[in-house]
C-alpha cells in the first residue's frame, strides 16, 4: 500500500507548505524527508510540474523536475517508483516540443522483440488478471459454442497460447464431443504467431481435435476484416484483450492546454490523508478537490472523450458485427485515461497505476529484475503514452465500462450477462493469490477485476441483436 506503516502525526510545518520551489542550493533537507513527507511532496511536485508543462512555463518545469529526481528512484518504495516514470513520461512530452532534439536522442534507441515478449509474459505471471480474463472469455465461448460442430474464434491480440489450450481442453471433455476448431490469431509479430501455431497444434493433436490456425500479420488500426475469413456455417467467437483502446485515437485531434493554477493544499490534512486512505488514489481526489472547476479523476463525462470524434474506432465494431459473431468478450483496462487535456489524463493515470505499482508492492520483493522490467517497459511506458503523446502516436487511451457498453450499443451489439461459473471461476482464481487486494465485482453482468476499491480492469460479454 501506499500509506506509511507509522501513525505519527505532522505539523503545521509540513513539505508542503515550506518548501519553496526554487532552485537546489542544497539537496540536504530532501534526504531528511520521512516516507510520507517524500510522498506528499512528489504528490505536490507532479501536479505543479505537469502545470507547469501545460502552461508551457518550462523554467518552473525543469526546476520541479530536478526537486522529483532527487526525491524518486526506480528502485525506491511504490510512490518513489510511479514519481520515476511519471516525471519521464512529463520530461517526454517537453522533448517532443524540439522533434529534432527528440529524434536524435532515440536514434540509437533499440526494439528487441523477445524482450517484449518476455515482460509481457512477466505481467501475465506477476498479475492475476490476464488469467482472470482468459479464464472468464473461454467460459463464454464453451457456454456460447454448445452444440456447435464448426467453430471459428478470432483472437485479436494472440499473444498468449495458454488460453486456447484451456480451450482445446475444454472443448475435448464436450459430452458431443470436440468441435472442429479454426483459430485465426491476429498479431503483429509472425514469430509471436508462429510459436502460437506450435503450441496449439500439439496440443490439438494430442486431444485428438480437428484444428486449424490462420495468422493475420497486422496491427489491430489496420486490420482488414476480410483476412479473417469467415465462412457460413462456422459459429464464430471473437476475442480483443486490453486491444480495442488504441483505435481511439485520430489524426486530426487538437492539443488542447490545461494551464490550471495549482494550489497548495494544507499540509496537516493531506498527511492525515496519506495515512487514512488505502491508495494514492483517495489522496490525489482530496488534493485535486482544490483546484478550480471542482474538476475530480471520477468525473468522466467531462473529462473523456466524445463518442462522436472521429476515430479508427468508428468503423471497427461495426465491421464486427458484419461478421454475426455468436459472442465477442471484450477485456479493457477500466479506467478513464482518454482525457483531452494533460492534467486530466495525469490526475486519472495516478490513480490507477499506483494501485498496479501497489499490486506487485504487495507481491514482490523491491529488488526484483522481473518486476522492475515489469515496471520500465511495460508499465512505464504505457503512463509515457498517456502522458507524452498526442493525437495518433496516444495509444493508451483507456476508457471506462459504460463507454464500451455505449459504444458497442450503437454498433448493434446487446450486452450478455456472464454466468455465476464465470464469476465464480473468477473469484476462485483471485483467491488462489492469497492477496486481500484483489477483489471481483459484477457490473451490469460484467467482471471488474478491482485493486482494493479501485477498478482496473473489466470484462465484458456481447453478441449481435437481431
Amino acid at each position: 500500500m501506499l500509506q506509511d506503516d507509522g501513525s505519527s502525526s505532522v505539523t503545521s510545518s509540513s513539505p508542503i507548505q515550506i518548501f519553496p520551489m526554487t532552485s537546489l542550493s542544497s539537496n540536504q533537507w530532501l534526504k531528511e524527508l520521512k516516507s510520507e513527507e517524500r510522498g506528499l511532496y512528489l504528490i505536490h511536485l507532479l501536479l505543479a510540474c505537469a502545470n507547469h508543462v501545460s502552461s508551457g512555463n518550462l523554467e518552473n518545469a525543469n526546476i520541479a523536475l530536478d526537486h522529483i529526481s532527487q526525491l524518486s528512484s526506480p528502485n525506491g518504495d511504490t510512490m518513489q517508483r510511479i514519481a520515476s516514470y511519471f516525471t519521464e513520461a512529463l520530461a517526454d512530452r517537453i522533448l517532443r516540443s524540439w522533434p529534432g532534439i527528440y529524434k536524435a536522442f532515440r536514434s540509437t534507441k533499440l526494439s528487441v522483440v523477445s524482450e517484449d515478449i518476455l515482460v509481457r509474459k512477466m505481467f501475465f505471471e506477476f498479475f492475476p488478471f490476464l488469467k482472470v480474463a482468459f479464464v472468464v472469455t473461454n467460459q463464454a465461448i464453451v457456454e456460447a459454442m454448445e452444440g456447435e460442430k464448426m467453430v471459428h474464434i478470432v483472437d485479436l491480440n494472440a499473444a498468449e497460447p495458454l488460453q486456447w489450450r484451456a480451450l482445446l481442453q475444454d472443448l475435448s471433455a464436450r459430452p458431443e464431443g470436440p468441435p472442429h476448431l479454426r483459430l485465426t490469431g491476429v498479431h503483429q509479430q509472425k514469430e509471436v504467431l508462429d510459436q502460437m501455431a506450435y503450441v496449439l497444434t500439439e496440443e490439438a493433436e494430442k486431444l485428438d481435435i480437428p484444428f486449424q490456425f490462420n495468422q493475420v500479420v497486422s496491427q489491430l488500426e489496420d486490420l482488414d476484416v476480410e483476412k479473417l475469413r469467415v465462412k457460413t456455417g462456422e459459429a464464430l467467437a471473437i476475442s480483443s484483450v486490453m486491444q480495442l483502446h488504441t483505435l481511439l485515437g485520430h489524426d486530426n485531434e487538437p492539443q488542447k492546454k490545461s494551464p490550471l493554477p495549482f494550489k497548495h493544499s494544507n499540509g496537516v490534512n493531506l498527511h492525515r490523508a496519506f495515512i487514512n486512505q488505502n491508495t494514492l488514489g483517495e489522496l490525489l481526489e482530496k488534493d485535486m478537490g482544490h483546484m478550480p472547476n471542482g474538476y475530480s479523476p471520477s468525473n468522466d463525462t467531462a473529462s473523456s472523450s466524445p463518442l462522436c470524434s472521429t476515430t479508427k474506432m468508428d468503423g471497427f465494431p461495426n465491421a464486427l458485427w458484419g461478421l454475426s459473431p455468436k459472442v465477442m468478450v471484450v477485456t479493457e483496462q477500466d479506467s478513464n485515461h482518454n482525457g483531452t487535456t494533460l492534467m486530466e489524463r495525469l490526475s486519472e493515470s495516478l490513480h490507477y497505476y499506483a494501485a498496479l505499482f501497489d499490486c506487485l508492492e504487495s507481491a514482490l520483493p523491491r529488488t526484483s529484475l522481473g518486476r522492475l522490467k515489469v515496471e520500465k517497459m511495460l508499465l512505464g511506458e504505457e503512463i509515457k503514452n498517456i502522458i507524452a503523446c498526442e493525437g495518433i502516436e496516444r495509444k493508451e487511451r483507456h476508457e471506462k465500462l459504460e463507454k464500451w457498453f455505449q459504444r458497442f450499443d450503437v454498433a448493434g451489439f446487446g450486452n450478455v450477462p456472464l454466468s455465476y461459473y464465470a464469476m465464480l471461476q473468477a473469484r476462485r482464481l483471485l483467491q488462489s493469490y492469497n492477496s486481500e487486494g484483489y477483489k471481483i465485482k459484477e457490473e451490469n453482468g460484467c467482471v471488474v477485476i478491482c485493486w482494493h476499491d479501485r477498478a482496473l480492469f473489466s470484462i465484458s460479454s456481447w453478441r449481435c441483436r437481431k
